[in-house]
């Protein structure tokens, strides 16, 4: 007799919770049935919503050292158990294991720097004297925690995506809903388990399983939460924008990300850099490198390297130590990406190599002279084709780079500080990476973009201040 997969609880107020509905968790390697998970109803998640309002009022009381102890504690938890993290992360998405337990890593950083950061959340003192009038007067301000967050987040980094947001929710005071990507929820659920062990109290977390379709809107629209933070497409953003209502957003959309190369440039160092920076996790990343924008002098030289080590790259088994890339999050998608492809060599653009599809599995693709009106120039590709342009000088370069609806991250190679600060004030993006691939990221720095690519920043200091808000106090003197 065949085994079934087991069904995996949701984490809904405390509570591990199963229900008789439930969604499918593939490995898209190999479509695999891994797990599944329960698909909740609208009604489970306005229960969530009121569990999490009792929940807030216990984050809120919590003792600033109580928050730290229980973000160290996760931390640790994780840190314990990283190979069964890596695991799942490999498993149910897209990365290789190394990736996967690089992600890990990571997100033991961000709840810890999340348990710093809790004891700075700091104000200020005020002149009140600064009026006329007011001379008897004195205060300050402190910073307050708003709510309840609900957070939905993305397949691409199910696990330290959601830390950005869980970290500093409790860091801050919060209570937060967990709506996870619906191919990638066991990396979210194991988070939850992570803060049960380190006795977060009941109520303060909870990640719901489920179809956008059925628990979105109940999670967006609902008056009593009080900021959405949101991680994936364009598209989606908008759409909750439009349906939100009166409530804080943090929103980061991806990208259509550039890096220059220019004639100054190590060539070595930028090659490495940016074929990582192309095909790390199969290119499903919101800061990858797509366009890549080299000067006439090294465009020959640059182009045969490049080539010449993404064909190097070892595309097969994620969990298997040897492989460099796995497959996308699904065969629709690579198919997606094998379309756009098609489209834009239809329209003349030269293939030099990758191009070919085996399933969930595209192969690193690198073209050249694309036009500039075909998807892959203007839009996300998310998945693993990088685009090389040759141009004359460095005002070209920027002045191509910021011709996209996104302004996330940008890279530029070169020895020159001054060309360096003139692309770091003229790239209109959040962040320019000198010297580096435009997907460096750590994560204490603030994290978003301009344009299409979102609103407000994350990173944990930044995330703590879109999710508390300051209270001004003011005592007035006798004379």
């Amino acid at each position: 007799m065949k085994t079934l997969p087991k069904q995996k609880p949701m984490y809904i107020g405390g509570q591990w919770v199963k229900r008789e509905k439930t969604i499918d968790v593939y490995d898209p390697q190999d479509k695999n049935l891994i797990a599944t998970v329960p698909a909740a109803t609208k009604e489970d998640m306005l229960y969530t919503i009121e569990e999490a309002k009792e929940g807030f009022k216990i984050a809120a009381s919590m003792p600033t050292y109580d928050r730290i102890k229980v973000l160290n504690d996760a931390a640790s938890w994780i840190e314990k158990n990283l190979e069964e993290y890596a695991t799942t992360i490999a498993r149910e998405g897209s990365k290789t294991i190394k990736e996967a337990r690089k992600e890990v890593t990571r997100c033991i950083h961000t709840l810890r720097i999340s348990a710093e950061e809790a004891r700075r959340i700091n104000g200020e003192t005020i002149s009140f004297d600064q009026a006329q009038g007011s001379e008897n007067r004195i205060g300050y301000y402190y910073r307050f925690p708003i709510g309840i967050i609900g957070a939905i987040t993305p397949f691409n980094d199910p696990l330290n995506l959601v830390a950005h947001k869980v970290g500093p929710a409790i860091a801050s005071g919060n209570a937060i809903i967990v709506k996870p990507a619906p191919v990638t929820p066991l990396s979210a659920l194991l988070l939850a388990e992570a803060f049960e062990q380190a006795g977060l109290p009941p109520k303060v977390l909870s990640v719901i399983t489920g179809d956008a379709g059925e628990i979105g809107d109940a999670m967006v629209t609902h008056p009593d939460i009080r900021m959405i933070s949101f991680t994936g497409g364009l598209a989606t953003g908008k759409a909750i924008m439009k349906k939100a209502g009166l409530k804080k957003i943090s929103m980061e959309l991806g990208s259509n990300s550039p890096v220059i190369i220019l004639d100054d440039a190590d060539l070595d160092e930028a090659v490495e850099s940016t074929v990582s920076g192309a095909f790390w996790a199969a290119g499903q990343n919101c800061v990858g490198v797509q366009r890549i924008y080299v000067q006439e002098k090294n465009y020959d030289e640059f182009i045969d390297k490049f080539v010449s080590r993404t064909k190097r790259y070892r595309v097969g088994d994620k969990l298997s130590e040897d492989t460099d890339m796995g497959p996308l999050i699904s065969e629709n998608e690579a198919k997606r990406v094998e379309e756009w492809v098609q489209e834009a060599v239809y329209k003349g653009a030269k293939l030099w190599c990758g191009g070919t599809r085996k399933g969930a599995y595209y192969y690193p693709t690198v073209l050249t002279d694309v036009p500039a009106d075909s998807r892959l120039a203007r839009e996300e590709v998310f998945g693993p084709v990088a685009i090389i342009y040759r141009v004359a000088d460095l005002d070209t370069a920027i002045n191509q780079s910021n011709q996209v609806d996104f302004g996330l991250h940008a890279g530029i190679f070169t020895r020159d500080l001054n060309k360096a600060f003139h692309a770091i004030s003229s790239l209109d993006v959040g962040g320019v990476m000198v010297n580096d691939s435009s997907d460096y990221r750590i994560d204490a720095m603030p994290f978003g973009g301009v344009k299409g690519s979102g609103i407000g920043r994350e990173g944990v200091k930044f995330a703590i201040q879109e999710m508390t808000e300051p209270k001004v106090v003011c005592l007035k003197l006798p004379r």
